[in-house]
């Protein structure tokens, strides 16, 4: 891409001053429409150390309303940032419906910089990649408008602003050691950089590669793209998302009607394997934090079925400053006007940490599927989605446990009924879980086709039996320890 780019003609001065004023007039309307529509726009600036990113960013957002927008530098990891998986710090930094967010510098400087250090091999390199184009083709998937730029100047030119740059003693600071080393091996970053942009070069997030010897002509560049960018985003806006056949290795998984709920544990049985089970499960955490392993453990099930109590056996099990337990209700506005992801992504552990939620992103194809929360494009194509989310947690070396906690319809009446007449217990039934019953038979037919397409090998579904509350409990206790030796001994 960028040896055999054809650059773009550069007008003459006259006609450059007239397009820049028309390009300008033109982004300060579409905010309003962007507002309108609610559509998210992220805009990445990539390229060459000295080439101008910082100072058209700059030329660019006077043009926008600054409620609207929000620009961040996107430095080499934190060591906090790097106990998370690679594509977190990116995906907690999207902007909400309606706003732009602006990048300088992001993933592609992470990818690219690792693999001129050679910190990052070819089997690494790949699945980077991957990671990325799944990134971008999800965020255009759901909505969002994704412009990627890529600021190229000579080795000339950047040897000269470099100059330019440490000669002033107030700008000197604006060149560092990876500029410098960047410039000495011009013609193998290059290499790099075209390899990546090849790579990551998609229909719904290609790569535009700006011409940015002169600053003008790489403002104009930038505005006229991103102007028209908006334009085909607004037309397209109520346009279905083609759905993707799934590309990871499902395991068979029995229907709920299958799975018999007679199943009890005595209470001193119970006692004895609790005490057992929590000791194991005590010095597991211990182990899981000296090797760094994450672990998510993810809860859902019927209302009334016991998550919180199961959760709480084993909560008792693990030093508090090593987990933390979500519990996931309704997004809230700023949740709601993003990648529905996005709350989930925020809340993942760092490594040797272990986060539990009750309720999780499978709210997506059930309670926002069967509410009308969402369309049937969009819950349709989730499947594959959290797929993919569950693989990124899986490649990061998560251990991830996934329960569903199932109960009869005649239990779960039990259970309300109790729930309505203890007062101590009360605050737990709400009308919406009476509502909820009515739908048992649309509700049960969505978690058989959640669990049938989302029981990969690398997370697979447990189903705790929990007409017994205990003995549901002792189950999900045994596979947490159970799942947890199992990616210890291979480390």
């Amino acid at each position: 891409m960028l040896k055999d780019w054809n650059k773009p003609q550069e007008p003459a001065e006259k006609e450059l001053e007239e397009r820049l004023l028309a390009a300008r007039e033109k982004l300060s309307a579409k905010q309003m429409k962007i507002k309108e529509k609610r559509l998210p726009v992220l805009v990445l600036f990539e390229g060459f150390g000295a080439a101008g990113k910082g100072s058209t960013i700059g030329k660019v957002i006077r043009n926008i309303d600054p409620r609207f927008f929000k620009v961040t530098t996107m430095n080499a990891p934190s060591a906090e940032e790097k106990r998370k998986p690679f594509l977190y710090r990116y995906f907690v930094e999207i902007p909400e419906g309606g706003k732009f967010k602006f990048l300088d510098g992001g993933w592609m400087e992470e990818v690219t910089r690792e693999r001129l250090e050679g910190t990052l091999d070819e089997n690494g390199y790949k699945r980077r990649i991957e990671s990325v184009k799944r990134f971008e083709r999800q965020l255009t998937d759901n909505g969002y408008l994704v412009l990627k730029f890529f600021f190229s100047i000579s080795k000339k030119e950047q040897e000269k602003r470099l100059k330019r740059l440490e000669e002033d003693k107030n700008t000197r600071f604006r060149v560092n050691e990876g500029d410098l080393w960047q410039n000495k091996h011009y013609e193998k970053c290059v290499d790099v950089y075209e390899q990546y942009l090849c790579d990551t070069n998609q229909s719904t997030a290609p790569w535009y590669l700006i011409d940015a010897k002169h600053k003008k002509w790489a403002e104009l560049q930038v505005l006229e793209i991103l102007v028209s960018g908006i334009d085909t985003a607004l037309k397209n806006s109520n346009l279905a998302v083609p759905l993707l056949q799934n590309a990871f290795p499902l395991e068979p998984i029995p229907s709920l009607c299958d799975i018999s709920l007679d199943k009890k544990i005595s209470q001193e049985e119970y006692k004895e394997k609790l005490d057992l089970y929590q000791s194991r499960l005590r010095e597991l955490h211990n182990e899981l934090y000296r090797r760094k392993v994450p672990v998510v453990i993810a809860y859902e099930g019927w209302d009334a079925a016991g998550k919180g109590g199961n959760i709480k056996r084993i909560t008792e099990a693990l030093d508090p400053r090593g987990y933390e337990v979500h519990p996931i209700a309704s997004p809230e506005p700023h949740e709601k006007a993003r990648h529905y992801l996005w709350r989930f992504w925020n809340r993942l552990p760092k490594t040797g940490h272990i986060a539990i939620f009750d309720r999780t992103w499978y709210g997506r194809v059930m309670v926002e599927r069967l509410e009308g929360f969402c369309s049937e494009n969009d819950w349709q194509r989730a499947y594959n989605e959290i797929n993919e989310f569950e693989k990124e947690l899986s490649d990061w070396g998560a251990v991830i446990i996934k329960f569903w906690v199932q109960i009869d319809k005649d239990t779960q009446l039990l259970r309300f009924n109790e729930r309505e007449h203890v007062p101590e217990k009360r605050w737990k039934i709400t009308d919406e879980d009476w509502r909820n019953r009515e739908k048992w038979d649309l509700y049960e037919d969505a978690v058989n086709e959640m669990l049938k397409k989302t029981n990969t090998s690398y997370a697979p579904w447990h189903i705790l039996e929990s007409n017994d509350k205990k003995y549901a409990r002792i189950k999900a206790l045994e596979i947490v320890i159970h799942e947890v030796e199992k990616v210890l001994k291979k480390k």
